[in-house]
């Protein structure tokens, strides 16, 4: 070893001894330990460990990957569907980037686990598909390409209900079925409950996700996690395997808000690939964290949606609702209840349009002859997808556009004249009662047991900023019998992050109702 490099490590070694004599930084003692484990760590610990000396990068992958290794298959968590081959030698490349320069970048050595329809250099990319297994990009989504330049670490890809069909579970043709880690007999909910689950078990710090209807918020709330679904337009789509594109988000999934608001400021903003992120442009603000405020409830208005919230609801959930409302109340924010939306049924009528065929057709003509299959017709004829998406698969094969008046044309969110009279509806009851955000639970029911389709009910995700483009997020709300996750959702205006991260953070900090799942503690 050169002698710089060896006094380099000593330094280290005296001021970890150091920090563990003092006391002052109580997770040296944590870190200084032959070995550890990473369960829970944030964003913001990981960063001190380094800049500390007390952690680097191939020895926060390492500790992951044997989560992963104890953790995933054993348990039938079945949670990662691919490692990422590349990742220690990546780490070690940030440890001597960090090593020179003294300086760590936003997601610096930060291990992510992606969604596996994000397009990803090097790793497969499948959506969930045997139709599509093998499948390597050779180009990065726009959000995986973002990461990375802030310095994350793909760590690996993870499970998804197939093609994202699924809000109800994730289960694909792929890899099976992902389970729950607070109960492994229920379900983590879909269609990205592969990044929910893992996540939430810590096998790695944050996730990425993508939302159509509820598929980021929908396993969130099930698994204990923040999940942002933000405005239409804020992030871009370009390289996410789409369901309907239109309505199609890709996002943070995280286990508190602050790490969450750290993935948003490195994905959003300008992409030309992806023209709908034109509307963001000045919208932007040039850091979220800023809004990471522990008062941040401090006269703020809050609405409650008891048109969702009261709508064949279950009486546990019903309890941590109310809950919810008494606690931000006390942190501050004055209640406005209930908040009546005019004619809600008739602007929430008719929203969805089935774009899957045209959507993936296009998708997979970028790719020319190194796509697995070239298009939807492909799909169908080489009868490789589970069984419980072939009904799916089968109307989206003679069905497009609106289920009702199908001629209705299926535009984006800002030139789809049902979608922005929604929109209205929405934030003009907002703007009256000078709301910053409305709330209702994230879903009614707990998470419906593994097998039960029909006991999928209660999802309140798919019913407003799917169509109207409008941010939500889900922030955890407690549990129900069985160690079930329940989430609180927040509502709000068009590129109103700020707000929303300002108020999730205040209730989030206020409550405090994340815990880690206990059939996943910590190695050591």
């Amino acid at each position: 070893m050169p002698i710089k490099m060896k006094i380099a490590a000593t330094m280290i070694f005296v001021m970890s001894l150091v920090l563990w004599q003092t006391g002052c930084c109580s997770m040296a003692k944590r870190l200084l330990t032959v070995n550890f484990d990473p369960a829970e760590m944030t964003i913001a610990e990981i960063h001190q460990g380094y800049r500390n000396g007390t952690l680097t990068c191939e020895r926060l992958l390492r500790a992951y990957l044997e989560r992963i290794a104890a953790y995933d298959q054993p348990s039938k968590l079945n949670a990662i569907v691919v490692i990422n081959a590349q990742a220690l030698e990546t780490a070690r490349a940030l440890d001597k980037e960090f090593l020179i320069t003294r300086k760590l970048r936003p997601l610096h050595g930060i291990p992510i686990i992606v969604k596996d329809n994000f397009n990803t250099i090097g790793l497969q990319t499948s959506a969930g598909s045997l139709a599509m297994k093998g499948f390597i990009p050779k180009q990065d989504a726009w959000q995986v390409e973002k990461i990375k330049a802030a310095g994350a670490i793909v760590l690996a890809k993870s499970n998804m209900a197939e093609w994202a069909f699924s809000p109800k579970v994730t289960i694909s043709s792929l890899a099976g079925e992902t389970l729950n880690p607070y109960n492994l007999a229920h379900v983590p909910a879909g269609s990205s409950g592969g990044t929910a689950a893992a996540v939430a078990a810590s096998f790695g710090t944050v996730g990425l996700g993508s939302d159509t209807g509820n598929s980021i918020r929908g396993p969130s709330a099930h698994t204990a996690l923040v999940g942002f679904r933000s405005t239409l337009g804020l992030t871009s789509r370009y390289g996410i395997v789409p369901l309907y594109l239109r309505n199609d988000v890709g996002g943070p999934m995280a286990r508190t808000v602050a790490d969450a608001a750290r993935i948003l400021e490195v994905i959003a903003g300008y992409d030309p690939q992806d023209p709908l992120t034109a509307h963001c442009q000045g919208k932007v603000p040039e850091n979220y964290l800023q809004f990471l405020m522990a008062d941040g409830l401090q006269g703020a208005r809050v609405g409650v949606l008891r048109i969702l919230s009261e709508k064949d609801v279950h009486p546990e959930i019903k309890a941590l609702f109310e809950k919810a409302i008494l606690d931000i109340r006390a942190l501050g924010a004055e209640i406005v209840d209930p908040v009546a939306i005019p004619d809600f049924a008739a602007v929430s009528a008719n929203q969805w349009c089935s774009t899957f065929k045209h959507d993936i057709n296009d998708y997979l003509a970028v790719f020319g002859q190194d796509a697995p299959v070239k298009n939807f017709a492909e799909i169908i004829a080489s009868g490789k997808y589970s069984d419980y998406i072939k009904d799916d698969l089968l109307y989206f094969a003679e069905n497009t556009g609106r289920d009702e008046k199908p001629d209705s044309p299926c535009l984006d969110v800002y030139n789809d004249p049902k979608r922005i009279a929604f929109r209205q509806a929405i934030e003009q009851v907002m703007d009256s009662l000078k709301l910053d955000a409305i709330i209702y639970p994230t879903w009614n029911q707990p998470p419906a047991k593994v097998g039960d389709f029909s006991g999928y009910r209660g999802d309140n995700s798919q019913l407003i900023a799917p169509h109207t483009g409008q941010p939500a997020f889900t922030v955890p709300m407690g549990f129900t019998s069985g160690n079930l996750p329940s989430g609180l959702q927040f509502l709000g205006r068009m590129f109103s992050e700020p707000t929303l991260i300002r108020i999730a953070y205040a209730y989030e900090q206020g409550t405090r109702h994340r815990k880690p799942p206990e059939l996943f503690p910590p190695l050591r």
